[in-house]
Order: structure tokens, then sequence, then C-alpha cells
């Protein structure tokens, strides 16, 4: 199986991701963040570094796919191809930090991918409202992140919105996480793993509270 989770920055992607790997063996996959060659310019001039930086990340999470779909074990990803198209590529876009000759390429390049890749069997959406976003970027501390406008997270969550409910057509699973916290306290991650039990494997945990 292939499992998915999406959400904004700060939703708490990472996280989940890791505590799901744990809890049911899966193996872990996360994009490439701390590495990220064109990150920290971006941050600084999203005009100039939008392209480069979306390219990048289409390249690197095509490569996730390839090897996922070559895996004999069950993978969970910590964010998808489809939202650095759907959300972060439209958003620059919007924007206007790229023309429409570099989004076309884009796109093209995009669509010839999708041919050989499958969707996710479940993608778990951590939905979350900015002031819960800003707290947790903040927790984190990383420096490029501390610059982030709210108007940026705002028009991302709309977007994120518009992909899950209107263009993606896969199996989603929404998690509202504004007042959860299933690092810390067991009884929020239980109740997020019945619910992928139940989407699953049409079951629920062992978990009594």
């Amino acid at each position: 199986m292939y499992i998915a989770v999406a959400g904004n920055i700060g939703s708490g992607k990472s996280t989940l991701t890791q505590l799901l790997a744990k809890h049911y063996g899966w193996e872990a996959r996360f994009e490439a963040v701390d590495h990220n060659p064109y990150l920290e310019d971006y941050y600084r001039d999203i005009h100039r570094w939008s392209f480069n930086l979306e390219v990048y990340f289409l390249k690197e999470r095509f490569r996730d796919l390839i090897d996922i779909s070559k895996s004999k074990n069950t993978i969970i990803q910590d964010r998808t191809i489809y939202e650095g198209v759907y959300v972060f590529m439209q958003n620059n876009r919007a924007m206007g930090n790229l023309n429409e000759r570099d989004f076309e390429t884009y796109m093209e390049l995009f669509e010839q991918m999708m041919t050989v890749v499958r969707q996710p069997d479940l993608m778990i959406y951590l939905q979350a409202s900015v002031p819960h976003l800003v707290g947790n970027i903040q927790k984190r501390g990383r420096n490029y992140e501390q610059a982030i406008k709210l108007e940026y997270l705002e028009n991302l969550n709309q977007r994120y919105d518009d992909f899950i409910y209107n263009k993606y057509k896969g199996k989603v699973m929404t998690i509202q996480k504004d007042g959860l916290d299933f690092l810390h306290e067991p009884k929020d991650l239980a109740k997020i793993i019945d619910r992928i039990d139940s989407e699953l494997f049409g079951l629920f945990s062992e978990y009594k509270p």
C-alpha cells in the first residue's frame, strides 16, 4: 500500500508520518527540506526562485514515486507530488511569481510523469488554521520559515482545500488538526489510528480510552 500525509507548512505532517510508520511498521518517506539547495533563497526572494524550487521538488517527488512503485513495503509519505503542483505551484502562479511559459513547461512535465505512477491508496489531510500553523512554525524554529507571511499561509490553506475537495480524485481522510496533539496525547493518536483502520481495513484498533 501507499499512504500519503498532506497538509500546509507546520500542520504536523512529518510528526504524524513518523508516528504512523512506527505504529504500523510502515516505511516512512520524507521530502528533502533541510538539504534543499533552493529553499533559503526562495524565502528571501520568492519571485526569483519559485520556478527553480518547484522544479527541484517535482524532480525529488517523482523520484520518490518511482521508488515507491518498486517497493514491496507499505509506504507512508510526507507530502505528495500533487500538493507541489496543485497547491504550491498554483499559488506561486497566482502571486505572479511564475510566467505562463514556465508554468506550461512545468505542467507538461508533471502530466508526463503521471502516466507512469499511481495515486495513494489513502491520503490523510491535516487541515489546520493559520494561527495553529504559525504556532508550530515558531516552535520548530527553522530560520528560513520565520519570515513566512500570514497571507501566504492563508493562500496555501485555501488552495489545499480546493485541491482536496475539488481536484483530487483518490480516497481522502481529513483530520482537523487544531486542538489535537498526537505527539504528546496518546488518545489523539489513537483516534486517528482508529479512523485509518476503518478506512483501510474495515476495522478498529484495540485501543481503549
